[in-house]
Parts: structure tokens; sequence; C-alpha cells
């Protein structure tokens, strides 16, 4: 059984995995007994993350760290300085060329930020984007605009606005659908034939994935791409 730890910018998530399955994670009733390896990705610090990592080492389990690199298989980073993509974009890509092979996808993580990565068909990313997430587009007009308000009730919607608050909302979730929709032309301009797998995963992942048929929402997606990661790194 393995601990699988995933540090963003807010929290700390984790997930044991046994069989290729995920089950949740007391992280403080932890079944060290079992747990055979501790798989972890951090982009922010965690005190509760030295805390585990301490406590796996009272238990003499191995702790692997994971890491971006040029090439991971027949998967390849389009970064020049591979340490300059975070880490949660790598493994959401390795996640998706992993459950999709051969298969072109636009892999979008909408949390505190929305980043947009796209893989092509032979495993190579060709770059993506960093977005503010949806509450943050509308959070910094807010804060930095006199006549610009949110009334706290109105959702996201894909519509024109005919208020403020739902002018506020719907333009940025718009913003973010249009820009998924320029990876879709940047994966044409590429030429290829089949039509891309759009993955979604995180907070908001859910509700972008509604705007998009044939799309799917994943929420385990950047665990699986950390198993993965320990998978692929162990047989390279």
């Amino acid at each position: 059984m393995r601990l699988l730890i995933d540090v963003g910018n807010t929290s700390l998530k984790a997930v044991l995995w046994d069989n290729d399955q995920a089950q949740p994670a007391d992280i403080n009733n932890l079944p060290w007994l079992q747990i055979t390896e501790v798989i972890y990705a951090c982009v922010g610090r965690s005190d509760l993350l030295n805390d585990i990592l301490t406590q796996a080492a009272s238990n003499n389990i191995t702790c692997f760290e994971a890491k971006v690199t040029k090439t991971l298989g027949d998967l390849v980073c389009a970064y020049e300085h591979v340490g300059n993509l975070g880490i949660d974009r790598w493994l959401a890509l390795i996640a998706g060329f992993t459950l999709y092979p051969h298969k072109a996808c636009i892999v979008v993580d909408a949390g505190t930020a929305t980043t947009i990565d796209v893989l092509d068909n032979e495993g190579k990313h060709l770059g993506g984007w960093i977005l503010p997430g949806l509450d943050l587009m509308t959070s910094s007009l807010t804060q930095n605009t006199q006549r610009v308000f949110d009334d706290g009730k109105t959702p996201f919607t894909n519509e024109l606005g005919k208020n403020t608050p739902n002018g506020l909302k719907n333009g940025a979730l718009v913003a973010t659908i249009g820009a998924i929709e320029q990876a879709k032309l940047n994966l044409t301009a590429q030429k290829t034939e089949q039509a891309p797998q759009i993955i979604f995963a995180g907070g908001y992942g859910s509700l972008l994935q509604q705007q998009f048929a044939g799309s799917i929402f994943d929420s385990l997606l950047v665990m699986k791409g950390l198993n993965y990661w320990y998978e692929l790194t162990e047989t390279v």
C-alpha cells in the first residue's frame, strides 16, 4: 500500500493507493504497518508533510519526492528549464499520458490558479498557460475597481450578464472557456487527426467540464499522476 501526498498552494491532500484503487487517508491515523512507501509532491511548504515524513522514517518506510524531468518514458516536457514547471502540472500530464495513450490531451486543473496544458498524441507536451482561477479573477476585480461588485450568491454561468455580479462571474467563466478553446486550436494547428481528450481536475473542474461535450472530470487526476510517476520512474 502506498501513501500518496499532494501538497498544494493551500492544502495537503493524501490518499492510500492499493491494487489500483485510491482510499481516503486519515492523516491522524495512518496504517503505517501496511504502508510500503510514501510518494509525495510539494508545491508549497508544509509542516504537516514534514511530520508525516518523520513518522515514515521512524517506521523505516522509504519516501520519494516527485520531480519534473525533461522526459519520462515517451512523455516529453516542453519547458527548457524543467524545474520551472509546477510539479502538479507535470503529474496531471503524466496521468493524461498514461490514461489516454496515443491520444492528444488538454489537461485543465482549475483551482486557485487555472492551468491548461496541451499534449499531442505522441506524448509531446506543447506547453500551456497559467490563468487566475475563477475566484481569483473575480476577487481581483472587486478589490481593484470601485464599481464592480459580487453579491456572493451569483453562480458562474455561460451566458451574457445582465447585472454586475453575473457580468463579473460569467466573464471569468467565459474567459477560461475561451482559453481552453484556444488550446484546441493549437492542437488543430499541429494537424492532430483525432479530437483531443479534455480532462478537468481541481475545485472548479466539474463546472468547466460541463461546458465541453466529451470531456471528463477526474478529482484524483494529480494523485493518479503521482502514482504513475513512481511506477514509470521505477521502470526507467
